[in-house]
Order: structure tokens, then C-alpha cells, then sequence
């Protein structure tokens, strides 16, 4: 499902992913075009240690500038956010070794809903149900890496002016989904991110309660533009598209491990 969507919509998401991922680095190394993200504390998650590119760079020097910000790390990860950009890097960057992918940028253009029922939760309460599924999305991964994944968490509260985390939980108290939900209402922005049910508890609707209460708070905090990424291969994208999400634009991503 593809929106007609103005491109200023699409302008604003890329502008909150900027400044998001600005705010939330323990500190940033500027280049021509974009900027390099950085976090020590949680060194293995590309989430938290990339370049991201915001603005016009030279296609040919985008590698350069990886290994100059990430040779102390054992990958190299880069953000394009607009698409024509990213197009002129793709020759010079899978020369270079990177393989090329894209992630939907997806914004809610159905109706609010109400309230869906999940509660704020901490770090602490998520840390073991997020730490389980890492079982599942990255099967034999380092307990390391699976730390940073867990723990990055927390870099996240310094990402936007309203940080919260939300879950759905079991009759039992158990928790079987959750979400991210970062909000800036002073532009009116917000995005949804990092939505997950616990393996155990699928196809019960806990998924739906978490994306509802989260969709409704957004709107709450005066966010009237709310929006969320998801990769074009995976299903999950599809039930979005149900939610209420359409399609604006793409986000790239190269890697090299």
C-alpha cells in the first residue's frame, strides 16, 4: 500500500529519524552530508553506531567516511535517508564491500484508536522477555551482542522529549508484547518502534494492544504525524497496512560485516 502523501510528510519523518538518532548517540563525528552516531556502551549494536546520511554527500567518499567514524568496530553501517541519495551510493558503497538494503518508512493515516489497554513499563520489567527474544531474531548470537541489543534500551530515553515504553501483559503478569514510543510534540511528531510479542504469546492479540495504546498516546501528546518502519519482506508490514499505516517513501541501509 503506497500513500500520495505530500513530500514534506515524508520530509518530517526523516527529519525526526536525524535528530532522533543525534540526540540518543553519546556523541556524533559530522562529514559532509551526514554524521556518524556513536556509543561505546553498546558497541555491538548497529542501532547505536552507524553513519547516518541527512543530507547531499559525495557518493564516492560515503565508504571513506565508515571507515574513518567505525574502524574501531567490527562493522561498518550506514543510514540514507533520502532515496535519491542512497541510489548514487549503491555503486560506490557495494564496491566497497556493502550489501544494500531498505526499510518502509509507513506513517497512521486511519483513525485514532482508543486506548488499547498496555501500561507504561521500565528497562527493568522489559530486560527479561527482550533478552528471550533475541533467541528468536538472532539465533547463536554472542551473549555480548545480545546485551547491547537488551541494554540500548536506555540510550533511547535521551532520543526525543517524550520517551516511553509499553506493554501488554498475560492474566497471569506476564508480559507478552511491547513497544517503543518516541515523541516530539513540539513538531508533532512521533514515532512507533521496536514492536515485539513475546513467542510465546502469538497470534493472541497482544500486538494490537500494544500498537493502540501506543497510537493513542501519540496522538494525546498533540502528535498528529506518527509513523513507524518496517523491512518489505517481512509480513509485518502488511498488518500495518491493516492498522491504519500506508507506505511514504524507503529508508536505506548498507552494511558490511
Amino acid at each position: 500500500m503506497t500513500s500520495s502523501a505530500p513530500s514534506s510528510e515524508l520530509g518530517r519523518v526523516r527529519g525526526f529519524l536525524s535528530a532522533f538518532h543525534r540526540r540518543q548517540a553519546a556523541r556524533t563525528v559530522d562529514f559532509p552530508g551526514g554524521f556518524a552516531a556513536l556509543d561505546d556502551a553498546y558497541r555491538l549494536s548497529r542501532g547505536n553506531n552507524h553513519l547516518l546520511v541527512d543530507g547531499s554527500v559525495a557518493p564516492e567518499a560515503l565508504p571513506g567516511h565508515a571507515e574513518e567514524a567505525m574502524g574501531h568496530l567490527p562493522y561498518r553501517h550506514a543510514y540514507v535517508l533520502d532515496e535519491t541519495v542512497a541510489a548514487a551510493c549503491r555503486e560506490p558503497m557495494e564496491r566497497a564491500g556493502f550489501r544494500h538494503s531498505t526499510s518502509l518508512a509507513m506513517t497512521h493515516t486511519g483513525p485514532v484508536p482508543e486506548h488499547g489497554g498496555a501500561r507504561e513499563v521500565g528497562l527493568d520489567e522489559l530486560r527479561g522477555p527482550a533478552t528471550a527474544s533475541w533467541d528468536r531474531f538472532a539465533p547463536g548470537a554472542a551473549a555480548e551482542q545480545v546485551r547491547d541489543m537488551v541494554e540500548r534500551r536506555a540510550a533511547r530515553l535521551r532520543g526525543a522529549d517524550d520517551v516511553r515504553f509499553f506493554a501488554a501483559h498475560t492474566p497471569a503478569g506476564e508480559v507478552a508484547a511491547w513497544v517503543d514510543l518516541y515523541a516530539d510534540p513540539s513538531t508533532g511528531v512521533a514515532q512507533i518502534e521496536d514492536l515485539v510479542t513475546a513467542e510465546a504469546h502469538l497470534g493472541r492479540g497482544y500486538a494490537g494492544v500494544v500498537l493502540d495504546t501506543a497510537l493513542h498516546e501519540a496522538a494525546a501528546a498533540g502528535c498528529a504525524l506518527r509513523f513507524l518502519t518496517a523491512r518489505p519482506a517481512d509480513w509485518p508490514h502488511r498488518w500495518y497496512g491493516r492498522k491504519g499505516f500506508e507506505v511514504v517513501g524507503t529508508l536505506t541501509r548498507f552494511e558490511r560485516v
